[in-house]
């Protein structure tokens, strides 16, 4: 299975934010929409950065109580850089070991050079427990029947 199928069941609207943007917008998307990380684009919606929840906790502890003049700061310079990325013909597997390996919880989808979706771990491990279930499930009923 392909991260293709993934995209296909969770759809490829993807949340992103220009890495002109201040830090406070990063993080009101982050809280709106209820997610752990956001690309952080080009104006050519190539890929450019991630910033995610991990990002914030290391900015504030750097910080140093001085973190009202962080909110201003433009996301695109305290997005983590050049992230890893998958391609919609990847096996799930590679992205799950690349993801567990790498301990990254979000892997934006790039096609052509151009962000088309986001893949978390958490939808890779429900894929993964869907198929395992849908397979025991038709043993089971294979066997009912033989």
């Amino acid at each position: 299975m392909t991260i293709a199928a993934i995209l296909a069941q969770k759809g490829t609207d993807v949340v992103s934010i220009p890495s002109d943007h201040p830090l406070s917008q990063a993080i009101a998307m982050l809280a709106r929409h209820r997610i752990g990380a956001v690309p952080v684009v080009g104006h050519d919606d190539a890929v450019r950065g991630i910033f995610s929840e991990r990002d914030m906790i290391r900015l504030l502890a750097e910080a140093e109580g001085d973190a009202a003049a962080l909110l201003a700061t433009p996301v695109g310079s305290v997005m983590t850089t050049e992230p890893l990325t998958a391609a919609r013909d990847d096996s799930i597997l590679a992205a799950l070991s690349l993801m567990t390996h790498r301990r990254i919880r979000h892997l934006p989808v790039v096609e052509h050079g151009r962000l088309i979706g986001i893949v978390s771990i958490g939808d890779l491990v429900k894929h993964r427990i869907d198929r395992i279930e849908a397979d025991a499930a038709a043993m089971r009923d294979y066997i009912q029947q033989a």
